[in-house]
């Protein structure tokens, strides 16, 4: 075999073992780079989700963790819509960054923490009885989803 004839034999051996390899690597890292962003965009998501809960202590006086409502004055029912206002908020940027129609193992599992937190919320009478308000103007597809949740826990619910 001529010299020619070897770097031909390995060309053919480049583009028919090497260039799938490549492509399969290719691939795989990615995949890997895009779990690790959705992680990422995950942990931010609860990082918010505990900053917001941190503010509902620093006005516990609203008594939003407890399951009856308490008795309010305008000035809390002001700030206790506000703060709703604010979780809708978290919910509709957690649907729009992590809920996807076909979700992987790991996607479904970081959306079912979200999807009990927004059940939790709608579990609250005042927070159902204020959810259609808060859901005017907001993406569509969250509206859906979160008005279904809300009529799981509250059949009367309409939005």
């Amino acid at each position: 075999m001529t010299y020619l004839q070897w770097w031909e034999l390995l060309s053919y051996v480049v583009t028919v073992i090497g260039l799938p390899f490549a492509i399969i690597v290719f691939i795989k890292e990615q995949r890997k780079e895009r779990e690790g962003e959705e992680e990422e965009i995950y942990q931010k998501l609860s990082d918010e989700y505990a900053d917001f809960l941190k503010l509902v202590l620093q006005n516990s006086d609203l008594q939003l963790r407890s399951v009856k409502g308490a008795s309010l004055n305008d000035e809390q029912q002001e700030r206790k819509a506000i703060l709703f206002d604010l979780l809708v908020s978290l919910f509709e940027r957690a649907y729009i960054l992590a809920y996807e129609d076909r979700m992987t193992k790991p996607q479904q599992r970081r959306w079912q923490s979200w999807e009990d937190y927004m059940l939790e919320w709608c579990r609250r009478e005042d927070f159902r009885k204020n959810l259609p308000t808060m859901l005017q103007g907001e993406d569509k597809e969250f509206v859906q989803y979160i008005a279904g949740l809300a009529r799981l826990v509250d059949r009367s619910f309409t939005a």
